[in-house]
């Protein structure tokens, strides 16, 4: 795929105006100021996934009540370097449920044969504390796992990024969307739609709508990143974050909008629907300090395709 040089390389295209960490797969975001890199995504992202008695992975897609469920972690895991202490926690609400704490200490047991999409592999359990809570709260067995980097890779799909990593995320280490493409569709939309439903990890503000369909090589503050493929949308941004009901927008708008048959009229067309751009970074992140991402950060643009029908998807 031909990359197009931008003319604006070294000015910045955008700023970041926004991080998401979604430490559980399918729950509640968290909103940063900063956010350290790591090899797999930002720090967190994704690192627990609740599974079903066969230990595959249940998401909003199945079970929209998870949208209900709030994560909070301590302040500092968000700084460069922090280990967690014996006392560190990640803590879990959900209405009419007990509050659930869970040690960011290193479990103990382990769950064989955890399934997420493609891949299967071990995980660490969280126990039993914390397979009840989500087994009461969804009306099935459930247990929560952990990624286990030790002895576990995930990769990306090298057909679109070959090497890269991640852990519990559907497919890619960062997702970014512009706060111009937001607002271009609350523009069409009966009644506007917040970006939680879309889960982006980086939001950006000052570019024009869609804008990041169309990026190649993207410098966020000092680090390379590239748009390796258009974020085709299930039907979690139909589910309405805040109630865990779903409905038919944005979905149906986007359909006529935003779909391959528009955006890409030549191409082979499967129904799916875009808004955002999956990245990688390109740095080695696990080497060396100050591998930090922070709001108010530059983007600039090095290089971008010269249509969304250019664009891997």
């Amino acid at each position: 795929m031909e990359k197009q040089t931008s003319s604006s390389s070294t000015e910045a295209a955008a700023r970041v105006s926004s991080i998401f960490i979604y430490p559980i797969k399918s729950c509640r975001g968290i909103s940063v100021s900063q956010a350290p890199l790591s090899a797999t995504g930002f720090r967190w992202d994704r690192q627990w996934v609740v599974v079903n008695s066969k230990a595959r992975a249940i998401t909003q897609r199945v079970d929209a009540k998870l949208a209900l469920v709030q994560i909070e972690l301590p302040n500092e895991a968000f700084l460069e370097g922090w280990v967690p202490t014996k006392n560190s926690y990640m803590v879990i609400r959900a209405p009419g449920m007990n509050m659930l704490r869970v040690s960011l200490s290193k479990p103990q047991q382990v769950t064989d044969g955890v399934t997420v999409w493609e891949w299967s592999g071990s995980a660490l359990d969280e126990g039993q504390e914390a397979s009840e809570w989500f087994t009461n709260y969804l009306g099935k067995p459930a247990r929560l796992v952990r990624f286990n980097a030790e002895s576990e890779t995930r990769l990306v799909d090298p057909q679109y990024a070959s090497g890269h990593r991640v852990m519990f995320s559907d497919g890619y280490p960062f997702m970014v969307i512009s706060q111009g493409s937001m607002d271009a569709l609350n523009g069409i939309l009966k009644e506007p739609v917040p970006v939680n439903r879309f889960r982006p990890n980086i939001l950006v503000d000052g570019c024009e709508p869609f804008s990041e369909d169309l990026w190649g090589e993207v410098r966020i503050s000092k680090f390379m990143f590239e748009g390796v493929k258009l974020c085709s949308r299930c039907k979690i941004p139909t589910i309405d974050q805040e109630t865990g009901v779903a409905g038919t927008e944005p979905n149906q708008t986007l359909m006529k909008t935003r779909s391959d048959k528009v955006l890409r009229p030549n191409r082979k067309h499967q129904g799916k629907i875009y808004l955002g751009q999956n990245l990688v970074c390109k740095d080695n992140v696990s080497q060396g300090k100050g591998n930090m991402i922070k709001v108010g950060d530059p983007v600039c643009i090095l290089n971008k395709v010269s249509s969304a029908a250019e664009a891997a998807a």
